[in-house]
């Protein structure tokens, strides 16, 4: 049994978690944490250090600046870590490097089983089209999303770029540039209206033909099942930093 803590428990994807886990076995949750005020089917603290009951992993959906906050009591509690917020600056990535020599801790730009499959159709694709093909990546979220571009878009588009040796330059938007494209550009596009839960589309477009890979998630349970999953898997490792492709590695 996979004992979880909700980290912004009573947030969206923290109430699609506890819907979720509740439905299925080996997994439960036994705690969250939470600043406002809600109703839950189990303990709620308002930081992980003021938690007094045993678990094995913690998820957080919430925000960067939250890891502040739970990652140092994660590491004295040898909690493992599900990061599925996106957004992380410098100073996040390096304070999880620093405790991934403690505890083990996955991250994720997206927590969907597709988005990662596109992740690797799209480098392959891009070893294959690159010398003749343009690259545009556009992303569509909820007006709610605060990071932009999106860390999925990051995600796909660094997974394009190693795949070509970093050889491409990244290009937010076109406004106010008045040149052509260049060849070594990569296009990315952010765009943010009602309740989009996430579409993101990688473009190849050609010489008079346009090739494009696309993922579109209809709810917030496939980044819900991705977190399980991950939260399954990463209570059972050694310390160190994991991602999608170390667990899909094992399926």
């Amino acid at each position: 049994m996979t004992r979880v803590i909700l980290n912004g428990c009573y947030g969206r994807m923290g109430k699609t978690l506890t819907t979720l886990i509740a439905s299925q076995q080996n997994v439960e949750v036994v705690a969250g944490i939470d600043l406002n005020q809600g109703d839950a089917p189990f303990a709620v603290f308002s930081s992980l250090s003021e938690c007094n009951i045993a678990a094995d992993v913690v998820i957080d959906f919430s925000t960067p600046q939250s890891l502040h906050s739970y990652i140092p009591s994660a590491v004295e509690k040898n909690l493992a870590v599900v990061v599925a917020t996106t957004g992380l600056e410098e100073k996040e990535l390096t304070l999880l490097e620093e405790a991934s020599s403690k505890i083990a801790i996955f991250r994720s730009g997206n927590m969907s089983l597709g988005i990662n499959l596109l992740e690797k159709v799209v480098a392959t694709a891009a070893k294959v089209l690159a010398d003749s093909f343009d690259i545009e990546i556009v992303e569509k979220h909820h007006n709610q999303k605060q990071d932009s571009p999106s860390g999925t878009a990051m995600m796909l588009a660094d997974s394009v770029n190693e795949a070509l040796n970093n050889s491409l330059n990244y290009t937010f938007g076109r406004h106010g540039l008045k040149t052509k494209r260049e060849k070594g550009e990569l296009g990315i596009h952010a765009v943010r209206g009602g309740t989009i839960v996430g579409e993101h589309e990688v473009i190849f477009a050609g010489e008079d033909e346009v090739i494009s890979f696309s993922h579109r998630a209809f709810s917030r349970n496939v980044f819900a099942t991705g977190a399980i999953a991950a939260a399954k898997y990463i209570a059972t490792v050694a310390p160190g930093i994991y991602n999608m492709s170390d667990m899909l590695a094992l399926i």
